[in-house]
């Protein structure tokens, strides 16, 4: 798999964009004070990113982790099922997902930037198979 295009719905790439021009208070503080700029070991994560049929909050190809932000609408019942059958989907095809809620990112960024540097630290991403070494123009040994 071409991890550049990790999963990538160009059908939804001006939706992504509309989404990143009106970001909530909360979104914008995680990108700015933990994810932007590589902050997180080194590590890039995209911002609205189309994924599936799904755009996910944040999003780190390599690591296969989706950052989500939830609002109080996801506190619903209606919203809290659809979230839950999205999460499944993203699971299924190998992503794994933390969500935060806007009042956890607004009022408590150091919890926030302790849990996912955790899960990064804990959750290092595999090393390429020799099939993915071959494709990529690495020798295989």
């Amino acid at each position: 798999m071409n991890k550049s295009n990790l999963y990538y719905n160009k059908k939804l790439k001006e939706y992504a964009r509309r989404l990143r021009k009106q970001s909530t208070k909360a979104e914008i503080k995680l990108w700015n004070d933990e994810l932007r700029g590589r902050q997180m070991h080194d590590y890039t994560f995209l911002r609205q990113r189309p994924v599936l049929f799904f755009i996910a909050d944040f999003m780190c190809k390599e690591l296969m982790l989706i950052i989500e932000v939830d609002g109080y609408t996801h506190e619903w019942e209606e919203q809290w099922k659809v979230d839950r059958q999205r999460q499944k989907k993203l699971e299924t095809v190998g992503f794994s997902i933390i969500r935060f809620t806007d009042e956890e990112v607004l009022k408590d960024i150091r919890n926030v930037e302790r849990v996912i540097e955790s899960w990064v630290v804990n959750h290092p991403p595999s090393p390429p198979s020799k099939g993915e070494l071959f494709k990529e123009g690495f020798p295989i040994k």
